[in-house]
This record gives C-alpha cells, structure tokens and sequence, in this order.
C-alpha cells in the first residue's frame, strides 16, 4: 500500500512536494484506517483543484515513475517538462520518491534525474521513520563525463553467486537512462527477493486510470471470475442504469465482422491459428472484442446487456449503451478489486460522464465498506463528494498554485475544522482554496465580437 509520493521539478511541482497516506489524530471512520506493523496508513483519499493547478499532474508524474521502472524506457517528459516558470530548471534534478508497504516490508524507492541522466537512484527498506533504513542498493553517477557507482546491500556482496552481479550489472548491460530497479526481475537468486518484490509492488499492486484509458481484458474478467461478474450486476442494477443482466456474447468471428469486413477477419484467423493458444484482442473507441478458437473454430467474444424495460429479450452491445453506463463499467474492475485486494488505485477526474449522484453513491459505499483492503485515490471537481460522512479531513486534499505558479498541496486537516462544518459549502466559498479564480465576468464586452461578426 502507498504510504508517500514526493515530486520536485517535474510538471508543475518546483520543490520537494509531498502526498502522503498517513492518518492524522481524528476519531470519525476509523475504519478508514489499515493498522500494519509500525504505520497505519489511510485507504481512500481524494484531490480538489481548479483546472490547471497540478491535480492530474501528480497522476502522471506517478504514471511516469512506475511505467519507467516496469519498462525500462526513459520517458521523454523527464527530460522535457521540467518547472516550466524557472529558466534553470532544465538543468536542475528531477526528483521522484516513493514509500510503500509490500508483504508487511516497508520500502522507500528515490530517483534523481538530470538532462535524462540517471545521477542518483536508491532502494531501501524504510525505517519509518522510526528505526534505521536498511540500503538494498545506491546507484549514483554525474552529468558529464560517466562515474557509474552501484553499491548493493551486504547480503549481495557477502553471496558468491550474486556478488558477481553487481560488477556485471554496471560493466556490461547497465545504461545511464535505465534503473537498477528494472534489472531485478530476472533474479533468481533469494537474496535478490526484496529488490524482486519492490518491483512487484510497481508491477501487480498500482493501477492507474486516466480520464481517457481503458481497463483490458474486461470481457475476460466478467467471463472467468463470477464473483466480479455478480458484482458488475448489482452495482449496474442498483445505479437504475437500466441494466437487467450482463452476457458475454461468443459468436463466430464471420458473423462478427460480416460480409464486408472479410479480409480482416481472415487475418485474425491466420494470426490465431500460428499462434495456438493465443487470443487477440480489439479495442475501438466504444468496446473491446477478444478472438479465440475454441474447439479449433475462431469465435468472437464481447460483452452484451439485456434490459428490465424489455424484460431481457433485447440485448444491446456495449457501443449502444450511454458514455456514462460505459465509463461505469470500467470502473468496476478497479472498484471491486480495492475491495477485495490490497492495491492501490489511482483514477484521475473520477466524475467524467457519470451523474454525480452516481458517484457520490459508489464512492459513499467504500467509504462505509469496513471490509475494504485496497486503497482509493482519485481526483476530482465534484464537490457534491465533499461531506464528512463520507472523508475524514485527512482524506481531501487541495491542489493550488502559488505566486511562483508552482503547485502546493495540503489537506483539510490543516483547517482544523469541526466535525459538524459543511466543508461543501466552506469549499465553494474559497475557504480552502482549491478553486479557480474568477475575474469579473459582466465587464467583459462581449458585444464587440458581435459587432465584428
């Protein structure tokens, strides 16, 4: 589970910004709180912020850390999107920090970068503040002329068979622009299982929603797990989306592509029968359709929807429903498993095309879930979200601009406002910040582009 993010010079972050997932000393929904060993930490939280002032870049700068670890790949905006209001900050360090908790170990994972020169990049096994942090390994290096230096943890060194990697690592398959962290997925010795399982936590514990990403394997998931797929019916009926039931639709893939379509059908049998065992997935702008053979024929399979209004005799695909009952379902995956698994979700502009009483209900029911495992993070502008009842002060967070145009957070909980306080309405009012400026709008003259036309 995430315990901080800290970002500086990157997007619209200038110094060392933090969010974090720690519980301050309030009483209200205690059980919001995951006690572990030596931390407990918070399991839902959201991001309030005029357009502009940084919430979705915080988003993407985590999208960044973790796509960059998994793949290996640089991504460009290291480089290019530094602060942009500090004629300096091309040539200064990007920095990105993390501290999460992975099986109960508590890790902190810190990566400086500059001109797209990896100049310093650590894992450790935190401290917490509390003891000392145990170094797993420390890479440092300089902008101009290469001083690579990789230090691994006594474990390694003191290993034979693994103390030969650390030499090899940095010799021979190391690139300045690639992180250490990336190498250690193909580790088989067992004193390399703490850098494997930071990994992991990157790989299989975060998942990322943008407003305009789509979750894969959806038909998949709805087929193979019944528990997912019951819960996709109850959350679709309870929302009076109109939805009776949920299919998955197989249906051979002539018939899916029809009489005009021929050839691209043809190309999707060949490419399934070389590759046995294999499906093959489309996704165009509505749904996505997943390709297998099954008893050596090629079928198509996409999700479908019966109505109450027709008493489930018409089904309807997934492009003929609303962009709203669209958006829903793809949420579910990421509801039902911070239900069900300790993961972290991250979903920017959570409100997009869905009724805000909608929202305010599902996330309402997290909140009130005191079984819940993972954790919720999402942004937002809907303030119809912001009630006591559902978020502890400590659970919403402000993104704002400074004089300098950088962006600064912090939470209500530093507002120390009563339990009883209608932070709606505090909010609207500019209490919080948070909120876009407005100039005077009726001395806008208008009627001269009027005029003009």
């Amino acid at each position: 589970m995430l315990i901080r993010f800290i970002v500086k010079n990157l997007f619209s972050f200038k110094e060392l910004t933090e969010f974090n997932m720690l519980p301050g000393r309030f009483n209200r929904l205690q059980h919001h709180i995951v006690k572990g060993d030596g931390i407990d930490l918070l399991k839902l939280n959201t991001l309030y912020g005029a357009n502009g002032a940084g919430k979705s870049n915080l988003i993407n700068a985590f999208s960044i850390l973790r796509d960059f670890i998994i793949d290996g790949e640089m991504p460009i905006d290291l480089i290019t999107e530094t602060f942009k209001f500090d004629k300096e900050s091309a040539s200064r360090d990007v920095y990105l920090g993390i501290e999460f908790i992975k099986e109960k170990v508590p890790y902190y994972y810190g990566l400086t970068i500059n001109q797209g020169i990896i100049i310093e990049e650590e894992l450790q096994i935190s401290g917490l503040g509390k003891g000392d942090d145990k170094q797993l390994f420390l890479r440092t290096d300089k902008v101009g002329e290469k001083n690579l230096e990789i230090t691994f943890s006594k474990e390694v060194q003191e290993d034979k068979e693994a103390a030969i990697f650390p030499s090899f690592l940095k010799n021979e398959i190391l690139d300045r622009n690639k992180p250490v962290l990336f190498h250690m997925k193909n580790r088989q010795n067992k004193v390399f299982e703490p850098f494997k399982n930071a990994l992991e936590w990157f790989e299989k514990n975060i998942e990322l929603i943008m407003p305009y990403s789509r979750p894969g394997g959806l038909v998949l998931q709805l087929e193979r797990n019944k528990a997912f797929l019951d819960f996709a019916i109850e959350i679709m009926k309870s929302f009076n989306t109109g939805i009776h039931d949920i299919h998955i639709d197989t249906i051979p893939i002539e018939d899916y592509f029809g009489e005009d379509n021929k050839q691209e059908a043809e190309r999707i049998i060949a490419d399934l029968k070389a590759k046995t065992g294999k499906m093959k997935f489309i996704r165009n702008h509505f749904e996505e359709v997943v390709f297998v053979l099954v008893d050596n024929k090629p079928m198509a399979k996409r999700i479908m929807f019966s109505h109450g209004e027709d008493n489930g005799q018409v089904k309807f695909q997934f492009s003929e429903e609303s962009d709203g009952t669209r958006r829903l379902m793809e949420y579910l995956p990421a509801v039902f498993n911070a239900v069900s698994k300790c993961k972290t979700y991250f979903i920017d502009e959570i409100e997009r095309s869905i009724h805000p009483l909608l929202i305010k209900e599902l996330i309402k029911k997290f909140s009130h879930d005191k079984d819940t495992k993972g954790q919720l993070i999402f942004s937002t502008h809907e303030s119809n979200l912001l009630h006591q009842d559902i978020f502890r002060p400590d659970e919403i967070w402000f993104a704002e601009k400074n004089k300098e145009g950088a962006t600064e957070l912090y939470a209500l909980s530093e507002f120390k406002e009563h339990h009883t306080i209608d932070i709606r309405k505090g909010y609207l009012n500019g209490r919080y910040g948070g909120i876009p400026f407005l100039g005077n709008l009726k001395d806008l003259d208008w009627e001269k582009y009027a005029k003009a036309d």
